[in-house]
């Protein structure tokens, strides 16, 4: 009986902890501070198409993903278009330095305790980067979409 409810524990515990954003999932009502130390709540952003963005200072693969997705804010900020990243940096101070260098003028929040951070867990992520893109209304449309998926969504060109 003992190794029963043992194993019964553990799937419980791998299910939980494997939670997995999917598509037509709702923006996750949860709070991080941004690199202003202002608080931002990702609900407040429905009515627009948001992209979360996972990423770190230490991720070469992000810090390319950076270098077009601040361009494609700054060409979509005015079309009800918002870009939310979410850094796992632990370090706070090589995260500050990575927004500076690669000019992110977009939301950058942090959620300072890696893969093990409670965004990264709501989300699923398991490496980066790792993107997210919620429709106006505020469902989940696409994981890790293309440039050309995130434009056609701001234009409302998704069925």
């Amino acid at each position: 009986m003992k190794k029963i409810m043992l194993l019964f524990s553990l799937i419980i515990s791998i299910s939980t902890a494997t939670a997995q954003m999917k598509i037509g999932d709702s923006l996750p009502d949860f709070e991080l501070k941004n690199n202003k130390e202002t608080t931002i709540n990702l609900v407040s952003l429905k009515g627009k198409t948001v992209l979360i963005d996972f990423w770190a200072s230490w991720c070469a693969p992000c810090r390319l993903a950076n270098k077009k997705l601040a361009p494609l804010y700054n060409e979509y900020k005015d079309e009800n278009f918002e870009i939310v990243g979410i850094s796992l940096d632990r370090d706070k101070t090589k995260w500050m330095n990575a927004i500076q260098k690669d000019k992110l003028a977009y939301e950058q929040l942090i959620d300072a305790k890696g893969f093990d951070a409670k965004s990264a867990l709501l989300f699923g992520v398991e490496e980066l980067p790792n993107s997210y893109l919620f429709d106006a209304s505020g469902k989940l449309v696409a994981i890790n979409p293309t440039e050309e998926e995130i434009i056609m969504q701001i234009k409302n060109k998704v069925e």
